[in-house]
Protein backbone atom coordinates (compact mmCIF):
# COMPACT_ATOMS: atom_id res chain seq x y z
CA UNK A 1 0.00 0.00 0.00
CA UNK A 2 1.36 3.47 -1.05
CA UNK A 3 -0.14 6.98 0.29
CA UNK A 4 0.69 10.24 -0.86
CA UNK A 5 -0.54 13.02 1.41
CA UNK A 6 -1.54 15.90 -1.16
CA UNK A 7 -1.23 19.95 0.94
CA UNK A 8 1.09 22.50 1.85
CA UNK A 9 2.67 21.35 5.68
CA UNK A 10 1.50 25.27 6.77
CA UNK A 11 -2.42 24.25 6.49
CA UNK A 12 -3.14 22.69 10.27
CA UNK A 13 -5.34 20.24 8.50
CA UNK A 14 -2.48 18.90 6.61
CA UNK A 15 -0.33 18.96 9.88
CA UNK A 16 -2.32 16.99 11.69
CA UNK A 17 -2.46 13.96 8.88
CA UNK A 18 1.24 14.23 8.72
CA UNK A 19 1.29 14.46 12.72
CA UNK A 20 -0.97 11.23 12.85
CA UNK A 21 0.99 9.40 10.17
CA UNK A 22 4.31 9.65 12.67
CA UNK A 23 2.62 8.78 15.45
CA UNK A 24 2.06 5.39 13.93
CA UNK A 25 5.00 5.63 12.16
CA UNK A 26 3.69 5.05 8.48
CA UNK A 27 5.41 6.03 5.57
CA UNK A 28 4.20 8.20 2.74
CA UNK A 29 4.77 10.73 -0.06
CA UNK A 30 4.61 14.68 0.47
CA UNK A 31 3.23 16.68 -2.15
CA UNK A 32 3.09 20.00 -0.45
CA UNK A 33 0.44 21.75 -3.08
CA UNK A 34 -0.98 25.20 -1.75
CA UNK A 35 -5.02 25.73 -2.18
CA UNK A 36 -5.13 28.30 -4.18
CA UNK A 37 -6.50 28.20 -7.99
CA UNK A 38 -6.39 24.13 -8.04
CA UNK A 39 -6.66 22.40 -10.92
CA UNK A 40 -9.92 20.87 -12.22
CA UNK A 41 -8.29 17.25 -11.68
CA UNK A 42 -7.45 17.90 -7.98
CA UNK A 43 -11.28 18.86 -7.91
CA UNK A 44 -12.24 15.58 -9.27
CA UNK A 45 -10.19 14.30 -5.89
CA UNK A 46 -11.72 16.74 -3.95
CA UNK A 47 -14.80 18.58 -4.81
CA UNK A 48 -14.07 21.28 -2.24
CA UNK A 49 -10.88 22.12 -3.67
CA UNK A 50 -9.42 22.22 -0.06
CA UNK A 51 -6.19 20.05 1.76
CA UNK A 52 -5.61 17.77 2.60
CA UNK A 53 -6.43 14.76 -0.22
CA UNK A 54 -4.57 11.64 0.93
CA UNK A 55 -4.58 9.38 -2.05
CA UNK A 56 -4.40 5.42 -0.76
CA UNK A 57 -2.76 3.14 -3.94
CA UNK A 58 -4.32 6.36 -5.80
CA UNK A 59 -7.85 6.40 -4.40
CA UNK A 60 -8.80 9.77 -3.20
CA UNK A 61 -9.81 10.46 0.53
CA UNK A 62 -10.53 14.00 0.99
CA UNK A 63 -10.70 15.71 4.57
CA UNK A 64 -8.30 15.40 7.85
CA UNK A 65 -10.87 14.45 9.45
CA UNK A 66 -11.87 11.32 7.55
CA UNK A 67 -8.06 10.56 6.91
CA UNK A 68 -7.35 10.10 10.99
CA UNK A 69 -10.01 7.91 10.97
CA UNK A 70 -8.71 6.18 8.34
CA UNK A 71 -5.67 5.76 9.42
CA UNK A 72 -6.20 4.38 13.08
CA UNK A 73 -8.23 1.18 11.29
CA UNK A 74 -5.50 0.55 9.10
CA UNK A 75 -3.03 1.26 12.10
CA UNK A 76 -5.11 0.58 15.06
CA UNK A 77 -1.49 1.24 17.37
CA UNK A 78 -0.73 3.20 18.59
CA UNK A 79 -4.31 4.42 19.17
CA UNK A 80 -5.11 7.67 18.74
CA UNK A 81 -8.86 7.10 19.97
CA UNK A 82 -10.30 5.88 22.89
CA UNK A 83 -12.43 2.75 23.07
CA UNK A 84 -14.22 3.37 26.20
CA UNK A 85 -17.58 5.13 24.26
CA UNK A 86 -17.62 8.59 26.14
CA UNK A 87 -14.08 9.23 26.07
CA UNK A 88 -14.32 8.39 22.10
CA UNK A 89 -17.26 10.84 21.70
CA UNK A 90 -15.12 13.29 24.02
CA UNK A 91 -12.08 12.71 21.54
CA UNK A 92 -14.68 13.45 18.49
CA UNK A 93 -16.05 16.57 19.87
CA UNK A 94 -12.47 17.93 20.80
CA UNK A 95 -11.02 17.32 17.39
CA UNK A 96 -14.41 19.53 16.13
CA UNK A 97 -13.71 22.06 18.56
CA UNK A 98 -10.16 23.10 17.12
CA UNK A 99 -11.24 22.28 13.36
CA UNK A 100 -14.23 24.76 13.70
CA UNK A 101 -14.02 26.65 16.22
CA UNK A 102 -10.36 27.04 17.85
CA UNK A 103 -9.21 27.56 14.54
CA UNK A 104 -10.70 30.99 13.82
CA UNK A 105 -9.13 32.39 16.52
CA UNK A 106 -6.18 31.05 16.14
CA UNK A 107 -5.53 31.00 12.07
CA UNK A 108 -6.16 35.04 12.33
CA UNK A 109 -2.58 35.29 13.75
CA UNK A 110 -0.80 33.41 11.13
CA UNK A 111 -3.21 34.65 8.19
CA UNK A 112 -2.46 37.94 9.32
CA UNK A 113 1.58 37.75 10.43
CA UNK A 114 2.45 35.26 8.53
CA UNK A 115 0.54 34.81 4.87
CA UNK A 116 -0.22 38.35 4.10
CA UNK A 117 2.64 39.85 4.86
CA UNK A 118 5.57 36.71 3.54
CA UNK A 119 3.15 34.88 1.02
CA UNK A 120 0.87 37.50 -1.17
CA UNK A 121 3.45 40.60 0.01
CA UNK A 122 0.12 42.36 1.20
CA UNK A 123 0.44 43.82 4.74
CA UNK A 124 -1.84 42.04 7.54
CA UNK A 125 -4.50 43.54 9.47
CA UNK A 126 -3.65 43.72 13.40
CA UNK A 127 -6.91 44.58 14.08
CA UNK A 128 -8.22 41.14 13.00
CA UNK A 129 -5.15 40.18 15.57
CA UNK A 130 -6.71 42.15 18.21
CA UNK A 131 -9.96 40.82 17.74
CA UNK A 132 -9.19 37.62 18.10
CA UNK A 133 -6.46 37.90 20.93
CA UNK A 134 -9.48 39.85 22.82
CA UNK A 135 -12.96 38.32 21.59
CA UNK A 136 -12.43 35.05 19.91
CA UNK A 137 -10.10 33.16 21.86
CA UNK A 138 -10.26 33.83 25.52
CA UNK A 139 -13.98 31.99 26.30
CA UNK A 140 -11.97 28.79 24.21
CA UNK A 141 -8.65 28.67 26.65
CA UNK A 142 -10.88 28.97 28.93
CA UNK A 143 -12.70 26.12 28.18
CA UNK A 144 -9.57 23.99 27.70
CA UNK A 145 -8.36 25.12 31.15
CA UNK A 146 -11.22 24.18 32.61
CA UNK A 147 -11.69 21.00 30.73
CA UNK A 148 -7.76 19.62 31.24
CA UNK A 149 -8.38 20.11 34.49
CA UNK A 150 -5.29 18.08 36.89
CA UNK A 151 -4.72 16.01 33.76
CA UNK A 152 -1.95 16.13 31.03
CA UNK A 153 -4.05 15.64 28.02
CA UNK A 154 -7.91 16.47 27.19
CA UNK A 155 -9.37 13.16 27.41
CA UNK A 156 -8.36 9.62 28.94
CA UNK A 157 -5.20 10.37 30.74
CA UNK A 158 -3.49 9.98 27.49
CA UNK A 159 -2.46 11.42 23.68
CA UNK A 160 -5.58 11.39 21.08
CA UNK A 161 -6.69 12.69 18.49
CA UNK A 162 -8.06 15.64 21.01
CA UNK A 163 -4.94 16.45 22.15
CA UNK A 164 -3.36 16.32 18.42
CA UNK A 165 -6.38 18.39 16.76
CA UNK A 166 -5.44 21.04 19.24
CA UNK A 167 -2.20 21.02 18.80
CA UNK A 168 -1.92 21.33 15.26
CA UNK A 169 -4.39 24.70 15.49
CA UNK A 170 -2.40 25.84 17.60
CA UNK A 171 1.30 25.83 16.13
CA UNK A 172 -0.28 28.27 13.23
CA UNK A 173 -1.39 30.51 16.46
CA UNK A 174 2.27 30.17 17.66
CA UNK A 175 3.95 30.59 13.67
CA UNK A 176 1.57 33.87 14.15
CA UNK A 177 3.44 35.19 17.23
CA UNK A 178 0.62 33.99 19.33
CA UNK A 179 1.43 33.57 23.16
CA UNK A 180 -0.53 31.93 25.61
CA UNK A 181 -0.40 33.57 28.54
CA UNK A 182 0.44 31.41 31.79
CA UNK A 183 -0.77 33.95 34.63
CA UNK A 184 -4.03 33.39 32.90
CA UNK A 185 -4.30 30.18 31.81
CA UNK A 186 -1.50 28.35 33.27
CA UNK A 187 -2.65 24.79 32.30
CA UNK A 188 -3.40 25.06 29.44
CA UNK A 189 0.16 26.69 28.83
CA UNK A 190 1.52 24.08 29.69
CA UNK A 191 -0.17 21.37 28.44
CA UNK A 192 0.69 22.99 24.70
CA UNK A 193 4.30 23.21 25.40
CA UNK A 194 3.94 19.13 26.44
CA UNK A 195 2.00 18.69 23.61
CA UNK A 196 4.36 20.59 20.93
CA UNK A 197 7.15 18.78 22.32
CA UNK A 198 6.13 15.48 21.36
CA UNK A 199 8.47 13.90 18.29
CA UNK A 200 5.58 14.20 15.94
CA UNK A 201 5.19 18.00 16.36
CA UNK A 202 8.41 19.06 17.33
CA UNK A 203 9.99 18.00 13.52
CA UNK A 204 7.27 19.43 11.86
CA UNK A 205 7.39 22.74 13.80
CA UNK A 206 11.07 23.15 13.03
CA UNK A 207 10.11 22.42 9.27
CA UNK A 208 7.04 25.02 9.10
CA UNK A 209 10.01 27.97 10.79
CA UNK A 210 12.46 27.10 8.34
CA UNK A 211 9.95 27.57 5.46
CA UNK A 212 8.75 30.88 6.98
CA UNK A 213 12.26 31.94 7.12
CA UNK A 214 12.93 31.08 3.76
CA UNK A 215 10.03 33.60 2.66
CA UNK A 216 11.47 36.45 4.87
CA UNK A 217 9.73 35.43 8.26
Amino acid sequence: MTLKLIGAGLSPFVRKVRIALAEKGLAYEHDPMVPFGVSAEYKRKHPLGKIPCLEVDGRPLPDSSAICAYLERIQPTPALYPSEPFEYARAIWFEEFADAGLLNGAVAFFQQRVLQPLFFKKPGDEALVEKAANETLPPLFDYLEQELGGNDTLVGNRFTIADLAVGAILVNYRHGRGEIDARRWPKLAAYVERIHSRPSFKGLIEEDQRGIKAAGG
